[in-house]
């Protein structure tokens, strides 16, 4: 028999069977009427989930790439940005920016803690010049989702754009693109959004097309004015991933079927009854309750022992995957991620492995503590 297998990872994430099924369509052309049609139901759906009016751009890329698009279409050579950094994919904004030969003002929050919007504040007020400034939604490396409406209102008083990564939260984390001011939010499709990687997804204010019509950076593929010149006509400018953009599709229709706010809320429950079950086998959770992901859940693993040892023996006899830590918080932190295609048993059976892993490598667990503590969550007792 096949060993059935648990991908409990912040991407790529399971994708659903009804998405698997739609990408085995029939292939049909990037020009045709019938890809013109689907591109155009898809951004209607994306910004219902987005929450916004402007326009959406669907690249075929990674979630990284979507990064990318974000810097080069709105730093120029030295221009001066501000990056907002509590973990690895924080560290990916100051990454990108000096790359493309901007002056990088990285503020450092320390990793498990978030973002303080008054610091921003603080920042903006002593660099007015300030051009960009760069935030994370769900920094997938340590559990924690930043407060975006705040800095967002903060950087609106500005002439300064806010560009925010949302690759891991957008589709379990609610996001109010307009409302929140943020002027370009990118995602990516192999997280919450229950697809396999491969797109990038994201939305342009009037204030950041401003900003890219007079950009000089050098670009090519990820050229937004080439983008932007296809979109009236439902193109692309350059051959999208097709079946993609059929599961997209589908995917799409299955959360918003779901209900929008039923789905934050499925999320919110997952990371309760997560936490609960971690507390209750008496490990330490590294984000505080206030600012926690709904969509991961980061641990620290018991003292003594390697996080990468017990994800050893979860994933080679039980066939479960959890991610590990990066950079500074490797082999010190497993994370169980619970996004997209995720649902309370999933929940159980990595509680229920982790508890066997534990003991075998040498914790001492009370067997069924910890899945007792989520059953509770779940049935409200």
């Amino acid at each position: 028999m096949q060993d059935k297998s648990y991908l409990m990872i912040p991407g790529p994430t399971p994708v659903p069977p009804t998405v698997v099924a739609a990408m085995t369509a029939p292939m049909i052309g990037h020009r045709s009427e019938d890809f013109q049609v689907l591109h155009k139901d898809i951004i209607t759906k994306l910004q219902k989930i987005f929450q916004t009016q402007n326009e959406i751009y669907i690249l075929t890329s990674s979630g990284t790439g979507g990064m990318e698009s974000a810097v080069a279409n709105t730093v120029s050579p030295g221009d001066k940005v501000l990056t907002l950094v509590g973990g690895k994919f924080g560290e990916r904004w100051s990454e990108l920016t000096k790359q493309y030969g901007a002056e990088v003002i990285e503020v450092n929050f320390e990793w498990g803690t978030c973002v303080d919007p008054q610091v921003v504040q603080e920042k903006l007020a002593a660099n007015p010049d300030i051009k960009v400034v760069f935030a994370t939604q769900n920094e997938t490396s340590t559990g924690v989702t930043n407060d975006i409406e705040s800095i967002g209102k903060i950087v609106a008083q500005t002439s300064a754009l806010f560009v925010v990564d949302g690759v891991s939260g957008v589709g379990g984390i609610e996001i109010k693109v307009d409302e929140w001011h943020v002027d370009i939010l990118t995602t990516g499709s192999q997280k919450s959004l229950m697809l396999p990687p491969g797109l990038a997804i994201q939305s342009i204010s009037d204030k950041a097309w401003k900003v890219i019509e007079a950009n000089k950076s050098p670009r090519y593929y990820f050229n937004l004015l080439k983008a932007r010149k296809q979109y009236p006509k439902w193109n692309t400018a350059y051959t999208p991933a097709v079946s993609l953009f059929v599961g997209l599709n589908a995917s799409l229709d299955m959360m918003l079927a779901e209900g929008l706010d039923n789905v934050y809320a499925r999320h919110k429950l997952l990371r309760e009854a997560t936490r609960a079950a971690i507390r209750a086998l008496g490990l330490k959770l590294m984000a505080d309750e206030s600012y926690a992901s709904p969509v991961i859940t980061s641990v620290y693993a018991p003292e003594g022992i390697g996080a990468d040892d017990i994800r050893k023996v979860l994933n080679n006899e039980y066939n479960i995957t959890f991610a590990g830590g990066q950079a500074k918080l490797k082999n010190k932190i497993f994370r169980i991620a619970h996004m997209g295609f995720a649902d309370q048993m999933n929940v159980l059976i990595a509680i229920s492995g982790l508890e066997m892993a534990l003991q075998k490598v040498g914790y001492p667990v009370e067997l069924g503590a910890g899945v007792r503590a989520a059953q509770q969550v779940f049935l409200g007792v």
